[in-house]
């Protein structure tokens, strides 16, 4: 699978799945989060609310995925998944890595051909930002998905460490 590491804003990436790094509410918040919640509109919000009366009243789970319309995004769908804080002493990257490969699955089940992933857990959730990268390139390379992968990182700096962690993977 094709995997692209690219500087910019995830919300402007024409792919037919866009990745929220969403709160366990569902219900928008700040970051990747509000960015996708503003720029797709009131859509995406009525079916957030909706799965919070429906299947999921006390929120979403970290490392889950589940998808909704990506309202006026340039996707079709906007997959939400919740990313552990970081907590140091405390080995919660399986849930992070999670994320990645839930979000790839729903995604292939979807019949999506691309995705973008922002790198969930890097801010709000204080997940280190070189490690946030290995264990999404790791989740990424391990999960097959019969489409094209971006990582869509914010800033040219992050996007050059990826890279340079990407070779250290191998």
């Amino acid at each position: 699978m094709p995997l692209t590491l690219l500087r910019g804003d995830i919300t402007h990436q024409s792919v037919d799945a866009i990745v929220n790094a969403a709160n366990a509410t569902l219900l928008g918040g700040g970051g990747v989060d509000g960015a996708i919640h503003h720029r797709g509109g009131p859509a995406i919000l009525a079916e957030c609310r909706a799965l919070r009366e429906g299947e999921y009243p006390d929120g979403l789970p970290a490392g889950q995925a589940v998808a909704t319309t990506a309202g006026w995004l340039p996707a079709r769908w906007v997959i939400h998944t919740v990313g552990p804080v970081y907590r140091a002493g405390e080995d919660r990257s399986p849930t992070l890595r999670a994320c990645y490969t839930n979000s790839l699955r729903l995604a292939a089940e979807l019949g999506a051909e691309s995705i973008a992933f922002p790198l969930i857990s890097s801010g709000a959730f204080a997940w280190p930002v070189d490690d946030a990268i290995r264990q999404a390139l790791t989740a990424i390379a391990e999960e097959p998905f019969p489409g094209v992968v971006l990582l869509v990182l914010y800033d040219e700096q992050t996007r050059r460490r990826a890279e340079r962690i990407r070779l250290e993977l191998g």
